[in-house]
């Protein structure tokens, strides 16, 4: 039995990415890996594997006590990942980003969830061989597709039209995740229903937030922001919708990509470079808000590439299932624990 104690206050923020995977690989772990690890949550005994999901100061004190084991650092971002999420003054942004990255140097091993970015950390002066890349993962017992009663029956619970082509995207609601251009496809497209989930999860931090709460507060018709939901609403929202929309600027692997893919949602992405390592041909690509603008008009008239678009979806979830991975993770553990000679 290896002892792992999991570092992180993710969850104390409602509506971000980095608690939602979080959350699962905790219970991944302790509901189909409880013969090989007894999980502690933010205890300072003394453990064999140490796995820091945040970059909390007093967790980076932490990681100088010899009772920590073999350390392992979970990079959900970087420095230039910010940009675009918080606003943030200098020289405090520059001080803070310096203070990311001490961080993970810190680490005895990272693991990304993207491989594009083993060379941005290698730029950084961390050796690729302290690099691992492990994919996030969502529960298929909560994301899973619905019949087409359900989906019905989905509609009326949140009052959206039976009839009507409707577009979900979820996330903060940040100029990062590109929600300016999911308002203007919004007000370009009347006859279409769009609903955002997510909201501001760091307040008045959040970049772009007074322009975005102006809109926020007084969305047009067919556009609507619902606030920090829960996982299980989340779900339902995907299984409602046509089509998920993610235009966002900035990733690693998000959560709600593969919130939508479990789903079998049909999904559009901005077409960002770091998306082709790891789920190339299971979206709909675009370029910017005007190709986002001719393909949702062409995929309303087009009911054969949405059920395309739907079967890749199904495809992707089933590579990034809980099932693969809790063996992905049992391998990678037992490898970290052997290293620190346990």
């Amino acid at each position: 039995m290896i002892k792992i104690t999991m570092f992180s206050s993710a969850d104390k923020v409602a509506g971000q990415g980095v608690g939602s995977a979080y959350l699962e690989l905790v219970n991944l772990l302790r509901n189909q890996c409880s013969d090989n690890f007894e999980i502690e949550i933010n205890h300072y005994n003394k453990s064999q594997i140490s796995h820091y999901h945040t970059i909390d100061p007093l967790f980076y004190l932490s990681t100088f006590s010899k009772k920590r084991g073999r350390k392992i650092g979970y990079v959900h971002f970087l420095p230039e990942t910010l940009e675009g999420s918080l606003k943030i003054p200098q020289p405090f942004r520059g001080l803070f980003y310096h203070y990311v990255i001490a961080f993970y140097k810190r680490m005895d091993q990272l693991v990304v969830v993207n491989p594009s970015f083993i060379k941005k950390l290698v730029a950084y002066g961390i050796p690729e061989s302290k690099i691992a890349y492990i994919p996030n993962f969502v529960d298929s017992d909560r994301f899973h597709c619905v019949s087409p009663t359900t989906k019905k029956s989905l509609r009326k619970k949140y009052n959206v039209d039976a009839q009507r082509f409707v577009v979900l995207g979820s996330g903060q609601v940040q100029e990062r995740k590109g929600v300016p251009d999911f308002i203007r496809l919004a007000k370009q497209n009347p006859d279409v229903d769009f609903i955002w989930a997510g909201g501001f999860s760091f307040g008045r931090l959040t970049d772009g937030y007074h322009e975005l709460k102006k809109v926020v507060d007084n969305p047009p018709a067919n556009l609507r922001f619902t606030g920090i939901v829960s996982r299980d609403e989340i779900a339902e929202l995907n299984n409602l919708a046509d089509l998920f929309l993610l235009p966002s600027y900035n990733e690693l692997f998000p959560m709600s990509v593969l919130e939508a893919f479990s789903c079998g949602t049909p999904v559009m992405l901005r077409d960002l470079d770091l998306y082709h390592y790891i789920i190339d041909g299971d979206y709909e690509p675009a370029s910017d808000v005007n190709e986002m603008q001719t393909k949702l008009e062409l995929l309303q008239k087009d009911p054969a590439r949405l059920a395309y678009l739907q079967k890749r979806a199904q495809i992707a979830a089933r590579e990034y299932s809980k099932e693969h991975l809790a063996n992905v993770w049992t391998d990678f553990y037992k490898e970290q624990a052997r290293k620190g000679g346990a």
